[in-house]
């Protein structure tokens, strides 16, 4: 159970922005640092899962492509001048589409749509939070990476995988390069989650689904609230020596040498 007392909110007063917060480990994120004392701005481009994340947990909903340069800074700005801070950036928002698959299938266009929503966003979801952060002197920027970023994933979606690299190393650049300006920037990289997103992809291949949670050690995927827990701790001051990070939540996948039976 998440503790909300006094002691356990360790981001009261802090403003939290989060991308894809209507679903997923969005959503479980936007509920466990409003919980945590966060002022969450929730931004999605499903205005009703957004507007119903922001209701749940009492902060503000902003549509947003996360594509979109202007969006992305209008985004940020309002973060801002509504809560007077941007003290945390969950750059969550991410697509894994069925039609990128082996490199031998995917196409171009599935490649570039991809990098996209889950590369190009984060560099511009970083490039429009630091500004605010280095007039504050603190920050915490939080990337979605994978797994997939530091080994090579049993079932290949290459742009979803190259994607993820892409975002991994970015976030060890700015965690260096903003260090001594009081901010934090690391790559979450969670194994595979149990999310409608999960569940849509492996209900329509189930030997997908078989193959890769066989090398879970666990043999279970990630619940949403359990990414969320990492989240929030990067997000604290409890992470202040945490900084330009792979910080893996993958239930032992990174370190199995031989697959479980």
């Amino acid at each position: 159970m998440t503790d909300t007392t006094a002691a356990g909110r360790r981001l009261a007063g802090r403003t939290a922005v989060i991308t894809g917060a209507g679903g997923g480990i969005g959503l479980a994120t936007a509920r466990r640092l409003a919980a945590e004392g966060a002022r969450v701005v929730c931004a999605d481009v499903d205005d009703e899962r957004g507007k119903a994340a922001a209701e749940e947990t009492g902060g503000l909903y902003v549509k947003a492509d996360v594509t979109d340069p202007e969006q992305v800074e209008a985004l940020f700005r309002t973060a801002y001048e509504t809560y007077g801070s941007v003290d945390v950036a969950f750059n969550n928002a991410g697509i894994s589409p069925p039609d990128d698959d082996s490199i031998l299938d995917t196409g171009l266009d599935a490649w570039k749509r991809v990098q996209e929503v889950n590369l190009t966003s984060v560099y511009l979801c970083c490039k429009a939070a630091l500004p605010y952060m280095r007039e504050q002197g603190r920050g915490s920027i939080i990337n979605t990476a994978s797994f997939v970023a530091v080994m090579g994933a049993a079932t290949s979606q290459i742009s979803y995988t190259a994607s993820k690299g892409g975002v991994l190393a970015m976030s060890r650049e700015l965690g260096v390069q903003f260090a001594r300006e009081g901010i934090r920037v690391n790559a979450l990289c969670p194994g595979p989650v149990n999310t409608p997103l999960l569940k849509e992809l492996f209900a329509k291949d189930p030997e997908r689904a078989r193959r890769r949670l066989v090398h879970v050690p666990g043999g279970r995927f990630a619940e949403p609230e359990e990414i969320a827990a990492a989240v929030a701790f990067l997000a604290s001051d409890d992470a202040s020596f945490v900084n330009a990070s792979e910080f893996l939540v993958d239930g032992g996948i990174s370190g199995a040498y031989v697959t479980p039976q």
